[in-house]
């Protein structure tokens, strides 16, 4: 009877897997074309609105001939190319690399609540830009950039001590999140500090960079950011299956299959770490999207590593950039740091999902 059966439950086995493979193509289409619709409509509103047709050729201009965009005013070209669309494309990379980061800390540790914010990263960059300020190199005339390069640094620094840390007592996840939730408090009270002794022109600077925000974003910074995701990402899936492996049984199943457990959560949080600090020295502190967005896309899409990276940036992409259109347009023209409008979004959101059964079921 079994023998008879075998082939029809491997059939019906089979089809199943195909049907999810057609579901799981489904969703990153329908999610790409939903985040380039977000992104047109981004570019066409603001204080000048703009018509959807202008915004999406404008949004497509690198790859359209001159005499496609010759009928559209030069104010409007510039107003898209120089102001809005850094804008929207610094949103897309800073939501798709922290989202991305936040599977990937996820996966290795099989902890829910683990994001980069959690294991230090973004503390520790906030220290580092207070620290900048403070010293007054935001006065010179590269400051700007010396702040970020202070942030950077910080961030890996930070980094550097959880794997050192976790490698005195082997690579394993709870060192991992146990390094890091102490690392997040001290740096925490490294900027209270920095923040207690500074000016009050500089305690406005500080606190506008650790709110997260977009304003003033450049292609300058958006080629920088977007080199380290278009490196980091393909690493990332590069080890989907070993993500597989953590996630479904932690380091006994990664290791019986073949996994080489600590050099592949070396890398895995190297190249997070990396990822986020080049997005956040650029954008400030944008909490919860590393968090929530790989959530959305686990319920969504399921937990196949090879299917969620790539749709959780799809998610965490469309999640900043809203966000960040909401921040412009409703107070406008008062703008609303990014990474306000992200935690009024993400909240509610990570508690509906705290509180859903399937979460639940995760945990």
């Amino acid at each position: 009877m079994n023998k008879a059966t075998s082939p029809a439950s491997r059939a019906a086995l089979l089809q199943a897997m195909q049907a999810q493979r057609w579901r799981n193509r489904l969703a990153l289409i329908s999610g790409l074309l939903l985040l380039i619709a977000a992104m047109t409509l981004s570019g066409a509103l603001g204080v000048q609105k703009l018509s959807m047709a202008t915004s999406l050729r404008g949004l497509f201009a690198p790859l359209l001939p001159s005499a496609w965009l010759a009928d559209i005013p030069h104010w409007q070209i510039a107003l898209l190319q120089e102001l809005r669309l850094p804008r929207i494309v610094m949103a897309v990379v800073a939501g798709a690399g922290l989202a991305l980061a936040g599977v990937a800390m996820q996966g290795i540790t099989r902890n829910p609540l683990v994001s980069p914010y959690t294991v230090g990263i973004s503390p520790a960059a906030a220290f580092g830009a207070s620290l900048a300020i403070l010293s007054g190199v935001g006065s010179l005339l590269s400051g700007p950039y010396l702040i970020v390069a202070a942030a950077f640094a910080s961030a890996v620094l930070c980094a550097t001590l959880v794997l050192a840390f976790s490698a005195l007592r082997g690579v394993s996840a709870s060192m991992l999140v146990l390094g890091g939730v102490g690392l997040t408090y001290l740096f925490s009270a490294l900027t209270a500090s920095v923040q207690f002794v500074a000016t009050e022109q500089q305690l406005a600077a500080i606190v506008q960079w650790t709110f997260g925000s977009l304003n003033g974003a450049t292609w300058n910074e958006v080629a920088i950011a977007g080199c380290i995701l278009l490196i980091g990402a393909p690493l990332l899936q590069w080890q989907a299956w070993a993500l597989n492996a953590f996630a479904a049984g932690g380091d006994e199943i990664a290791a019986s299959l073949g996994f080489a457990v600590g050099r592949v959560r070396a890398l895995v949080t190297i190249v997070a770490v990396m990822m986020t600090a080049a997005i956040v020295s650029f954008t400030g502190v944008i909490g919860f999207v590393g968090l929530v967005a790989p959530h959305i896309a686990r319920l969504l899409i399921g937990g196949d590593h090879r299917w969620l990276l790539p749709f959780s940036a799809i998610v965490g992409a469309l999640l900043v950039l809203l966000s960040d259109m909401a921040g412009r347009l409703l107070f406008a023209p008062v703008i609303i740091p990014v990474g306000i409008v992200v935690a009024y979004v993400g909240v509610p959101l990570f508690l509906h999902l705290l509180l859903s059964s399937r979460h639940k079921a995760m945990l």
